[in-house]
């Protein structure tokens, strides 16, 4: 059961081969629960999952929306992949991350130690982590976004966007000459205004960018200033503020000290130096390509071993894809935009044609390009657009799961039966 797009809902049945009798799995069964739509999946924990169990040494493959700082979203969606999944397969699944972590949600800094505890937990996964145009501003903020290549400074960025810079309050505090201009959009502020297409007013900056910085403990736009608990956007926000307030004491010493305090509540200087080496190494686009490291997906022709490109927004269709792939591969910060993770339209659907590393045209039917971004689940042919959530914290965190392209939710109720 998936969404194919606004308003409209299908139901893909998954057939099990009759041959192989050591294989059952019920019929999905939806569920009303509170006005939300639920999955109940029943399958046997000792039986091999048709959904995605990895055959003939090919891993299953697992594609996560948008997280958008909701932590306890992903664990329910970890879980339930697991049991879908199968545990042995999970245990060697290529899970890839498609980009958003931060934003709008309340705890980035626990997504990220999350994702970041994945390695050492999973050892046997492959894990892809994916930038998404919040991410990349993020970095930009916290000076962890690579250098553009020439060595051009990022202030060469700030033109294409300067007609916006009263409108959107850009960030103008300490450090920002040599911000790249989502940076300083990141970390701006929007004045409470209202945002028509999130039906709520801005959380902070355009970005929404205000729980990311107090799940830091920082305040919104800190440059060094003392943080405010009655300003917080939540109950939440403040427990998460006056426990990390307990943790800074220990950290930093008497906080009478304000040059302790203000190294806590600079965003800059809060965030751990592995979550910006993380936000560092996200990788703007991944390929897998057939014949070395396949991705499988089931066809009414039977399983077909596919080229899988995954990119946060798209790949746009105006362009060669081999140019956009490279564009991708470098990671040139010199790009006030970059389209491929913050387009919308031009990206939405299947480029015409699309290639391997090496420039060989592949067809259409060989190829799927997997994105989150779009705030809703689109699947098209081989075009895939798995972000649910769309940073809502009334809808769900999906997943995709090859080869059998299932669409599984934090919220599906699974049950894993002896």
């Amino acid at each position: 059961n998936h969404q194919g797009g606004p308003g409209k809902w299908y139901y893909r049945e998954h057939h099990v081969d009759p041959s192989h009798v050591h294989q059952r799995i019920t019929p999905l069964r939806i569920l009303h629960t509170k006005g939300v739509q639920v999955s109940k999946i029943f399958r046997l924990r000792n039986q091999m999952a048709e959904m995605g169990e990895a055959t003939a040494g090919n891993r299953a493959v697992l594609c996560i929306g948008d997280i958008h700082g909701y932590v306890s979203k992903l664990r329910s969606l970890w879980s339930n992949l697991e049991v879908v999944v199968g545990f042995d397969s999970f245990a060697t699944a290529l899970v890839i991350f498609l980009g958003d972590y931060c934003d709008r949600g309340p705890h980035t800094r626990e997504v990220i130690d999350f994702l970041l505890a994945l390695p050492s937990q999973y050892p046997r996964q492959r894990h892809v982590f994916l930038c998404g145009n919040h991410d990349l501003a993020f970095a930009a903020f916290v000076g962890a976004l690579p250098p553009p290549p020439d060595g051009s400074p990022f202030a060469a960025t700030w033109a294409e966007y300067a007609l916006n810079e009263e409108r959107e309050g850009w960030f103008k505090g300490e450090g920002y000459e040599a911000m790249h201009v989502q940076g300083r959009r990141w970390g701006g502020d929007m004045g409470g205004r209202f945002n028509p297409k999130k039906g709520m007013s801005y959380k902070g900056s355009i970005y929404d960018a205000g729980p990311t910085f107090e799940s830091y403990g920082v305040p919104h736009g800190s440059a060094g200033k003392p943080i405010d608990p009655l300003s917080l956007s939540s109950f939440d926000s403040f427990l998460d503020f006056c426990r990390k307030s307990v943790i800074s004491i220990c950290r930093l010493g008497d906080l009478s000290n304000p040059s302790a305090y203000t190294r806590f509540t600079d965003l800059a200087k809060a965030v751990p130096d592995t979550h910006k080496k993380f936000l560092c190494d996200l990788v703007w686009v991944h390929e897998e390509v057939p014949l070395s490291d396949n991705v499988l997906i089931d066809s009414p022709e039977g399983r077909t071993s596919c080229k899988l490109i995954a990119v946060h927004a798209g790949l746009e269709k105006s362009k060669g894809v081999e140019e956009q792939l490279k564009l991708l591969r470098a990671r040139n910060t010199i790009l006030p935009k970059v389209e491929q993770l913050s387009g919308r339209l031009d990206v939405w659907d299947m480029p015409k044609t699309v290639y391997v590393c090496l420039c060989q045209e592949l067809s259409g039917k060989s190829t799927l390009v997997v994105s989150g971004h779009h705030g809703k689940i689109h699947i098209e042919g081989l075009r895939y657009i798995i972000d649910e959530c769309g940073g809502l914290e009334q809808l769900p965190i999906a997943a995709v799961v090859f080869p059998s392209e299932m669409i599984v939710r934090d919220i599906d109720q699974i049950v894993a039966e002896c």
